[in-house]
């Protein structure tokens, strides 16, 4: 108990520190524009036909959120009932068991050689022992085999005092049954090695190729609307050439994981959730890094901003030297995003030599110089105040007492159902679905809070981006409200959401707010006060 408690103090001292302080305190005109922006219903409005579209949509997305939530647990509790974990188990043993057979006997881990010091002894009977234990080269046992040892006395020859020539044949035999044990020994670690990770990511191939199945009507439908409604153009082969590469990157990863996750459990039982922590604070800051090199690639076609955009470049350069923070051009990036879908974006992503600011090409098209001027400069918000680095350290932080709850609600429903399901421990393969299920019921249970983080640095990228655009645009009040509504027109979002599924699953404010706000916004007037620039 006390050593969690440190660990747990611990880290809600670091997320404490990681909370940005130069936005907590909203200035008096900033909360004004606030009160406002609650009540104006004539900043973002839609076109009749439109409007129509638009509730429609917010319902049929609503729907499609909460049942894909549902639904994942539903997957995970009947797999787990119906015993289908427990085969899928049993298959990547097997599979484990067959793959090493193939390139050679197997060898049971743990051979060690014991010699009697009395072996050397002069006028003494000599004896070597050698003893071999054998460990259970599978998850799926909890109990290891019997100890079986070889005893040999091999009694010496002659004279009670033994001559040369038999001390060295003694040495002789004890030398090559050492070097038989050492070979034997390192066979059998890397023969257990391989059938784990062969194991591991047949299992995760297995588990995850039925969570893909079961998931594709569902998808099927949600690409169905988006088609339906003008958001996507992307074709049906594209999108299922996607949804392909998204379970190859899932396989590879959760594979990963899942070899990680067994060995760390078999590794420290108790503790496993806190050794866990550790890599996988490394895994996440490696996942930030390379994704703009790696992953997004793989979907999307980027290229440099200045490429197509010379004259962009140039008017982004002016917002960038407003903000007195260096972004090079060739940090900013177009997306060609106008191949799948109609929609407007732009975001940052990245970590350290990898961060950039990445614009849409449909924003590039359906926006003025002045509107793409005011998101970048909302992005640039995004880069200026840190937000891609508070997002994974205070996420980091998180981590750790999600993988304590994970740890006592596995062993907590293991040790009620563990016997139904066929999973035995938690150092089963089999365990790690439900840890799963532990992990997804407590990262949905807690959306709520990291959503309203989102929302929170999305409102003060609003206000930086706001500010940053003064003196660079004729009427950033105008031109902010603007690109709030071609970008919620394009995107067909309900100027009237449903307010508990905003604040259960919006990660960034209702667009009628955020337009409201811009157009409330005026921290130049006289008596006004902006809040990250100098007036």
């Amino acid at each position: 108990m006390r050593f969690r408690g440190m660990i747990f103090f611990l880290a809600a001292v670091v997320g404490l520190v990681m909370l940005p302080g130069r936005a907590c305190a909203a200035t008096a005109t900033e909360v004004k524009a606030e009160r406002i922006a609650v009540v104006d219903t004539f900043s973002y409005t839609l076109p009749p036909g439109k409007l129509v579209k638009a509730e429609a949509l917010g319902r049929v997305e609503r729907t499609l959120n909460v049942t894909g939530e549902v639904w994942t647990l539903v997957q995970i509790v009947g797999l787990l009932a119906l015993g289908w974990v427990a085969r899928m188990r049993d298959c990547g043993v097997r599979l484990g068991d067959g793959v090493c057979g193939l390139f050679g006997r197997r060898h049971a881990p743990g051979a060690k050689a014991h010699v009697d010091p009395v072996l050397l002894m002069p006028g003494l009977k000599s004896r070597l022992t050698l003893e071999t234990n054998t460990f259970p080269e599978t998850s799926t046992s909890s109990k290891p085999s019997t100890s079986s040892k070889l005893n040999t006395s091999p009694k010496l020859s002659g004279s009670p005092k033994p001559s040369t020539s038999s001390k060295l044949n003694t040495s002789a035999k004890l030398s090559a049954s050492l070097e038989t044990s050492t070979s034997s020994d390192a066979s059998s670690a890397d023969s257990s090695v391989a059938q784990r990770w062969v194991q591991g990511f047949g299992f995760a191939f297995l588990v995850l190729l039925a969570m893909w199945v079961l998931d594709l009507p569902l998808g099927v439908y949600a690409h169905h609307v988006g088609l339906s409604y003008g958001l996507s153009v992307q074709g049906w082969g594209n999108w299922l050439g996607d949804r392909a590469k998204v379970f190859g990157l899932m396989w590879a990863i959760g594979g990963l994981v899942v070899v990680s996750v067994e060995w760390v459990i078999r590794r420290s039982p108790r503790r496993w959730w806190f050794w866990l922590w550790i890599p996988a604070v490394g895994f996440v800051l490696a996942g930030v890094l390379i994704t703009p090199y790696v992953i997004d690639p793989m979907f999307n076609t980027f290229e440099p901003l200045a490429k197509t955009n010379p004259e962009l470049v140039t008017r982004l350069e002016q917002v960038v030297a407003r903000s007195g923070i260096a972004i090079p051009p060739e940090r900013m990036f177009l997306m060609k995003a106008s191949a799948k879908s109609t929609a407007l974006n732009a975001y940052v992503t990245g970590f350290g030599p990898s961060k950039r600011v990445v614009v849409w090409d449909t924003t590039v098209a359906k926006s003025t110089p002045d509107e793409i001027a005011f998101i970048f400069a909302h992005e640039m918000g995004h880069y200026a105040m840190g937000h891609v680095a508070e997002g994974v350290g205070l996420s980091c932080v998180g981590l750790l007492p999600l993988f304590w709850l994970g740890s006592c609600g596995m062993r907590l429903l293991l040790r009620r159902y563990g016997a139904a399901w066929g999973i035995r421990a938690q150092q089963d393969w089999g365990a790690l679905v439900v840890l799963g299920l532990v992990l997804l019921v407590a990262s949905d249970l807690s959306a709520p809070v990291g959503n309203a983080v989102s929302r929170w640095m999305e409102h003060n990228a609003d206000v930086y981006g706001q500010e940053a655009v003064h003196g660079i645009v004729g009427d950033p009040r105008s031109v902010g409200a603007q690109s709030f509504q071609v970008l919620g027109e394009e995107s067909l979002d309900d100027p009237a959401p449903q307010p508990v599924y905003e604040w259960w699953f919006g990660t960034h404010p209702a667009i009628a707010f955020r337009a409201g706000f811009a157009r409330a916004y005026d921290p130049w007037a006289d008596g006004e006060q902006p809040k990250f620039f100098v007036k």
